[in-house]
């Protein structure tokens, strides 16, 4: 486990400084579909708050936060004697959180920027530590999951959700299909870290147990997608998917254009004269530092 925190280091920091960047690019889709993320996550949510039990007087930090939804439903549990920060590596998203909090008048919740590589905050900080769909996207998940457990106290809980296999995720999954058919190379590229980096089971068991997580547990829990229309689906999917939004931002409007009826004609089958209904599955996985 790590004992403190510690620098980026030199190989692949280009690569990070263009992931924290790219959800500074998105920040504003998700400060518009905020709600929509919360709602569609509020069962995983649940979860996740289930396994860690926020107290009152509780210090709790929700990690990759994007606009706040999980730290924001625990700041309920651990009352105005208590403090939750809501933090993430973009200073865009930051300030969505914080606006959102603040907006609910959430008086026990801050907003700051915190690297999940690197967690700016001494050992034995918190009691819980959330992480809502953002382990995944960290260049080094073995690094980031030894800063959560350091930074926890002794005994103190952690909870995290990723998304589980793509092809239980069509939702997402045919639209990074139909990306890579239309520019002829695999998204995200290899070696870059996507939105099913961590969707094995077994494979986060191990990395949880590696970092020295006690008692993991991992379940997968269903997250359905459903849109009034494949057009909804499409622009709240591309407005909340980072790195395929600031590519599809990037193509020129034939090639966007080919892209949405290929993306169209992938999910027809969902669709009904009702909306679009397709299945999603997250995996939650939950632990504890262990006690001295």
């Amino acid at each position: 486990m790590a004992t403190g925190t510690r620098a980026t280091t030199a190989g692949g920091g280009a690569m990070r400084t263009h992931l924290h960047g790219m959800w500074d690019a998105v920040a504003g889709g998700w400060r518009d579909h905020a709600g929509y993320a919360d709602d569609r996550a509020a069962g995983v949510t649940a979860e996740m708050l289930a396994r860690t039990a926020p107290a009152p007087g509780e210090h709790v930090i929700d990690l990759a936060c994007g606009p706040g939804g999980a730290g924001i439903a625990a700041a309920h549990r651990v009352g105005s004697t208590g403090r939750v920060v809501l933090s993430d590596v973009s200073p865009a998203m930051v300030a969505v959180a914080r606006g959102r909090a603040a907006a609910a008048g959430l008086v026990q919740v801050e907003a700051a920027v915190r690297d999940l590589e690197a967690i700016a905050d001494p050992d034995g900080t918190y009691d819980v530590a959330l992480c809502r769909e953002g382990l995944m996207f960290v260049p080094d998940p073995p690094r980031a999951t030894g800063e959560i457990l350091r930074v926890l106290r002794p005994g103190g809980r952690l909870a995290l959700a990723v998304w589980g296999p793509r092809d239980r995720n069509p939702w997402l999954g045919l639209v990074f299909d139909a990306v890579a058919a239309e520019l002829g190379r695999p998204v995200p590229p290899p070696g870059v870290p996507g939105p099913f980096a961590l969707s094995d089971a077994a494979a986060l068991a191990r990395l949880l147990t590696a970092a020295g997580v006690a008692d993991v547990v991992i379940d997968a829990h269903p997250a359905p997608l459903r849109a009034a229309s494949v057009g909804e689906w499409w622009d709240r999917t591309i407005a909340l998917a980072g790195p395929l939004a600031v590519i599809v931002a990037d193509l020129p409007p034939a090639a966007a254009a080919r892209l949405r009826d290929r993306a169209a004609a992938a999910v027809a089958p969902y669709a009904s004269p009702d909306g679009l209904e397709m299945p999603g599955v997250t995996l939650v996985a939950s632990g504890r530092r262990p006690a001295l």
